[in-house]
């Protein structure tokens, strides 16, 4: 497998060997030992599946207290994903990390507890399946717009309007959410 580092430190870009030929393809999607190797030593205790059509953007979300790191990968279809430091004390602050996540090259992205994290589904039928080390506690959810200009995410929208939930919408800028304590 290949992995790719960004300059904010912590998300990880895995591409897996594939083996394929004219009937498909196998690879391994999670292997423990192996992703332990690269630093991604967690227990996962949820998987969770969501697909959306071109054009919804989820996120950026994460929990506080009790942040989950996520293995992220794409199944059906393209996605841009996202990870956003938001650990205090943390060089990379505010910083954000991203790439493209397709079915078709099997890649794989490891958000680390302690990043926002958020997708935008680049196709129709995109098809997001996540690995989470600890538990959803909706009471301890969090999300920053998306759209925040402190944080100036490129998204790929090349004239996509974003479909966005409700509380999404709603959701604190960078620096609301930061000036907390």
């Amino acid at each position: 497998m290949k992995v790719n580092r960004f300059a904010v430190a912590g998300p990880l870009e895995i591409e897996p060997k594939r083996f394929g030929d004219a009937r498909g393809f196998f690879f391994e999607s999670w292997s423990r030992r192996s992703f332990a190797e690269i630093g991604i030593d967690h227990d996962f205790v949820q998987d969770n599946h969501s697909r959306s059509a071109k054009g919804v953007l989820r996120g950026l979300h994460f929990q506080d207290p009790m942040p989950q790191g996520k293995l992220v990968r794409v199944t059906a279809g393209r996605a841009w994903d996202v990870a956003v430091d938001i650990r205090r004390g943390s060089p990379t602050f505010g910083q954000w990390a991203a790439v493209e996540l397709s079915a078709e090259q099997c890649n794989v992205f490891w958000v680390p507890p302690g990043f926002a994290h958020g997708f935008l589904s680049l196709t129709d039928d995109t098809d997001f399946l996540y690995k989470c080390s600890d538990y959803y506690a909706p009471q301890h959810e969090c999300a920053i717009r998306w759209d925040d200009p402190d944080l100036a995410i490129a998204w790929p929208l090349d004239g996509i309007v974003p479909q966005v939930s409700a509380r999404d919408e709603a959701a604190l800028s960078f620096r609301d959410w930061s000036g907390r304590a």
